[in-house]
């Protein structure tokens, strides 16, 4: 029996049911998966002292983690965009919650790396179904904003972990802080696994560039023909030098970010005296400051520039580069200045962060999101990963000046690297003019 097509209002309708609750999902999930992925951060200081793990073994533990969690969402991209396998998050939630319990009861340097790797690789199940979703429930001329409010998951996790581990640690001890979100993150998992779908095709809708009449994304469309995932691979993304460029600026973003977000509260402890629940309330403040960020660069992206995402990233690595350089240089012990400083970077820091993700996309094949943006998670996360051991050792030889010179450069370097793109963007609007 032949299906009976969808009126325009039935499928406006659907549109706005699915796309209302596919965003509510992603946000609530994928900030869960913060609470799992953050939790130890903010009862390290405690950690290090009760199990007696060096600066180096708290760096080990982080580079061993994002190694793990960036190889990882480049593999769960493919899958992911092969299979569209509506329970893939879910799952990934569901076993980093069962991790966190597991390392909870594990007391070994051993024990601890094994665990905290492993936590790792389910990490990665969690950002490609996203990047899907938004990809194809969400045209080109809006995807900045809605990309946005899908960002918000992330400051909302990371706002809420070091409130609740910190207080936890405080009342219960450092496990408490782990076995929550451990159950959090089972409970939350098994509920992802019934809320999300796949494409909307896949619900019998017509593309989202046909229903919301988008010519910039009935194009991309167009440009994206069926087509190999190993051809997609090779000739939209390992040959395309604009991917690569956006790579290595992750690479230097997200050194920035994980290094504040992992680091700073030991820096407030030990530079400052602050005590471990305010030190965590600043990192907060770091959080607040980039759920901001990242709304403001993609409302920014779609209004100011036209969907053009190189002009707003430039903009905010210059407010990234000017607020390093304040914390690193603000007056010792003034704790307002300090905490107005980390509400900056993070502002600065999640708008590129955000959109150099959503730009993959939209230079990449269309069936590809979930790829691009697990390739780029190899830089970001070899960036996150240099925020680790790396950057301790190089603590160790000249100190906590030392790890604020890496993070300045690194910030002055970012927009530096994507000029190309900017150039780029400024020449294809000229070419438009005059053939207009």
């Amino acid at each position: 029996m032949t299906a009976t097509p969808l009126s325009p209002e039935d499928i406006s309708q659907r549109y706005r049911y699915w796309r209302v609750r596919l965003m509510f999902s992603m946000v609530i999930g994928y900030a869960a998966f913060y609470l799992t992925r953050k939790s130890i951060n903010f009862v390290m200081p405690v950690m290090q002292i009760e199990l007696g793990l060096s600066k180096g073994d708290i760096g080990l533990l982080g580079t061993l983690f994002y190694l793990a969690y960036g190889i990882s969402k480049f593999v769960s991209g493919i899958v992911s965009d092969r299979t569209g396998a509506r329970w893939f998050m879910g799952v990934g939630l569901l076993m980093t919650g069962v991790l966190n319990i597991l390392f909870a009861f594990s007391h070994s340097l051993t024990a601890l790396l094994v665990v905290w790797t492993l936590n790792g690789f389910f990490q990665g199940w969690g950002w490609p179904p996203c990047a899907r979703i938004l990809t194809h429930w969400y045209s080109r001329n809006e995807r900045g904003f809605w990309w946005g409010c899908w960002n918000t998951s992330i400051n909302i996790g990371g706002a809420a972990v070091p409130l609740l581990s910190g207080l936890l640690a405080a009342t219960w001890g450092w496990q408490a802080a782990l076995l929550v979100p451990g159950a959090i993150g089972i409970v939350l998992g098994i509920w992802l696994c019934w809320q999300l779908c796949g494409t909307p095709q896949q619900q019998g809708l017509p593309s989202v560039g046909k229903w919301r009449r988008d010519p910039l994304e009935l194009r991309h469309e167009h440009q994206s023909p069926p087509m190999g995932m190993l051809q997609i691979l090779r000739q939209t993304i390992l040959q395309n030098r604009t991917i690569w460029l956006l790579g290595v600026s992750y690479v230097l973003v997200y050194l920035i970010r994980i290094a504040l977000n992992d680091w700073g509260n030991i820096w407030l402890a030990e530079s400052h005296g602050v005590n471990l629940l305010s030190a965590n309330a600043t990192i907060s403040l770091f959080e607040l400051g980039g759920l901001l960020g990242a709304l403001f660069a993609g409302w920014g992206s779609d209004l100011l520039f036209r969907g053009q995402r190189a002009p707003m990233i430039l903009l905010f690595s210059l407010g990234l580069f000017l607020s390093v350089t304040a914390l690193w240089l603000a007056p010792v012990h003034h704790y307002a200045l300090l905490a107005l400083c980390f509400f900056s970077i993070g502002f600065f820091v999640f708008g590129p962060q955000m959109l150099i993700g959503l730009a993959a996309t939209e230079y990449a094949h269309k069936d590809a999101a979930g790829t691009v943006t697990g390739f780029l998670g190899l830089f970001a996360y070899l960036g996150a990963a240099l925020a680790g051991w790396p950057l301790a050792q190089l603590m160790q030889q000249y100190g906590w000046p030392g790890f604020f010179a890496a993070l300045t450069l690194a910030s002055a370097f970012i927009g530096l690297l994507l000029m190309p793109l900017l150039m780029a963007g400024i020449s294809k609007r000229d070419l438009h003019s005059v053939s207009s």
